[in-house]
């Protein structure tokens, strides 16, 4: 477990925390739709190896983040993951819990060699913690077309300098999140 600020604990989520991951994805998006995603893409075998992380507050689990392995036109190579989704209760947010996840799942990412992350996000949110916008007008084009006046919400976070040089392509993401209700911001 990694110790954070104002008494947040990080650590991965583990088997028996799906119940909290459910009520933290719930609770934060007023709805199911995000929760039921989380809980397709844990099963999904094409999303593996996943990185789910908790984050808690006086043993209370009120975020999470979910990082699922995409590639570049099927390609094994480059590593990349796709960030989707991150969640944390309402009156847990604007506390610096998701950029501390955020982070965390970076750190992680880049231990085991992760190349890029992408996310299709809030623009004024992910550049924050290091996310370049309009991934697709560097050659990273999203599993489904972005509206050109969203066109800077799908986002890119090289892992390393060269991580980006020369190469292009189609992101594909895990099978359960492969479907255009997904990619529109």
């Amino acid at each position: 477990m990694i110790e954070m600020k104002e008494n947040v604990h990080i650590r991965e989520a583990k088997e028996y925390d799906f119940d909290d991951i459910m009520r933290v994805e719930k609770e934060a998006f007023g709805y199911e739709k995000e929760a039921i995603l989380v809980s397709e893409l844990l099963e999904d075998k094409s999303a593996a190896p996943v990185l789910s992380l908790l984050a808690f507050k006086n043993n209370e689990a009120v975020g999470h983040i979910l990082f699922t392995k995409a590639t570049l036109d099927g390609r094994t190579a480059p590593l990349i993951y796709l960030l989707a989704p991150l969640a944390i209760k309402p009156q847990h947010q604007k506390q610096g819990i998701g950029g501390m996840l955020i982070n965390e799942g970076v750190k992680k990412l880049k231990e085991i060699g992760a190349e890029m992350i992408f996310v299709l996000g809030h623009e004024s949110y992910y550049p924050k913690y290091g996310f370049k916008q309009n991934a697709g007008s560097m050659g990273f084009a999203a599993p489904y077309p972005i509206p050109e006046e969203h066109a800077g919400a799908w986002m890119i976070y090289p892992l390393n300098s060269d991580s980006v040089d020369g190469i292009k392509g189609r992101v594909v993401c895990a099978d359960a999140l492969n479907k255009p209700e997904h990619w529109r911001e």
